[in-house]
């Protein structure tokens, strides 16, 4: 059976989730902000017309925006994560076989497809999910993934939304591609290729093999065989365990007192914890971080590792040592820019190793633990909290367009006026 792969990629993700709560932005420029609204990270079709650029800082881009009356967000990642989740259900119902590949992106096997019409099957998923969620979706086909990926950038410059690399010759398609647009060439890799004479998509298609191995190594090639038609990258139906987590964020305004870093530090503890129990694991580790603004003087950052008695996800013990961990690299009289917390050395919770020494009570944990998430998850994030995180946090990120999380928090639902 021959491999057949398509790539689902929203449009504009996080402006058209700004749209579908909000139909009077349709067709209108649109654009949505990084973390204290500094730089802009998504544009919709009339914000890129207008020549706004993607990671361009918000005050460098304010003339276009006042001309041009361009809407302006704070990213809500809240809603995005929301809305991302209901439009990879909608492509479950599609085919069961598929690989979430980013917030916007997921990658579909269609290969026992291979007797339907796939570009009418992505018509009717399309279709189906500007239905159920109002986002609209390009589909890409192709017999590999990176074809897959290919077929979608040319599917965006299009009408429909739909382009299927199999059912037509490729060679005057992958002559337009240029080679820093392939799926798997960074940078440095299509600079080195220009150099060589490899323009396009097509050139390195037909690049010898043997030479791109040696110069490129590997990982390449395996680009290199894909643009052949050789699947090479089968979907991660079960993703790899992760190692590590982290939980960081840039503050709002400086902050210097140590009261308010514990605040922080434990809100991502928190957040972390919560992870680590959704996904079914413990940390053996952590490490805490603080920095100061690299525009700020005097300068300072440090951090320090704990290695954990006993692995756990317990958000009580878990903030227990990272405080700690705070305590020991704060320094007074400096303004702080930056916190995090990243767990180490996750491991799955079925091989978890108690500690005779241990004296805790881990059963009333992973109660109270699995009470607290579940009071959360159906009364909405912070509805239960640890004190030491604060109710009052003015240090938080900006966040001074945000619009309503429309789907998570239920102060914030659509007010329907009839």
């Amino acid at each position: 059976m021959a491999a057949l792969f398509a790539l689902a990629d929203c449009n504009a993700f996080y402006a058209a989730c700004e749209e579908v709560f909000n139909p009077q932005l349709k067709d209108q420029p649109i654009v949505v902000l990084s973390n204290n609204d500094g730089c802009i990270v998504a544009r919709s079709k009339a914000a890129q017309a207008l020549g706004i650029k993607m990671g361009q800082p918000l005050f460098k881009a304010q003339d276009l925006i006042t001309r041009h009356q361009v809407q302006v967000y704070s990213s809500n990642y809240s809603l995005y994560g929301d809305m991302s989740a209901r439009v990879m259900t909608s492509l479950a119902e599609v085919t069961p076989s598929l690989e979430v590949y980013s917030i916007d992106e997921c990658f579909l096997d269609l290969s026992s497809f291979s007797q339907v019409d796939l570009t009418d099957l992505c018509y009717q998923a399309q279709a189906k999910i500007k239905q159920y969620t109002g986002i609209p979706v390009s589909f890409g086909i192709g017999s590999t993934k990176t074809q897959a990926k290919l077929a979608n950038y040319i599917a965006k410059a299009g009408q429909s939304g739909i382009f299927n690399l199999t059912t037509v010759e490729p060679e005057p398609i992958l002559a337009q591609v240029a080679v820093e647009n392939v799926w798997g060439v960074g940078k440095r890799s299509a600079k080195a290729l220009r150099s060589q004479g490899i323009q396009t998509a097509l050139q390195l298609r037909d690049a010898p093999q043997g030479w791109i191995k040696q110069r490129f190594g590997v990982v390449l090639l395996r680009t290199v065989l894909e643009l052949q038609g050789c699947s090479c990258l089968p979907l991660e139906l079960s993703p790899i365990p992760r190692k590590g987590m982290t939980v960081s964020r840039s503050f709002g305004r400086p902050v210097e007192s140590l009261a308010e870093l514990k605040q922080a530090v434990s809100t991502y503890v928190s957040r972390a914890a919560q992870k680590l129990r959704r996904e079914q694991l413990t940390a053996t580790g952590l490490k805490v971080f603080v920095i100061t603004s690299r525009f700020s003087t005097p300068q300072y950052q440090n951090s320090v590792s704990v290695t954990l008695p006993v692995a756990t996800n317990d958000t009580a013990e878990l903030i227990h040592y990272a405080l700690k961990a705070l305590e020991a690299i704060y320094r007074s009289n400096f303004k702080f820019k930056k916190a995090g917390v990243i767990l180490l050395g996750l491991v799955p919770v079925k091989q978890f190793q108690p500690d005779l020494l241990d004296g805790r009570d881990r059963q009333r944990d992973r109660t109270l633990m699995q009470t607290m998430d579940q009071i959360n998850a159906q009364l909405g994030a912070g509805t239960i909290q640890f004190a030491v995180a604060g109710f009052d946090q003015p240090w938080q990120l900006r966040a001074q367009f945000r619009s309503q999380r429309y789907t998570t928090h239920w102060d914030e639902l659509l007010t329907v006026k009839a």
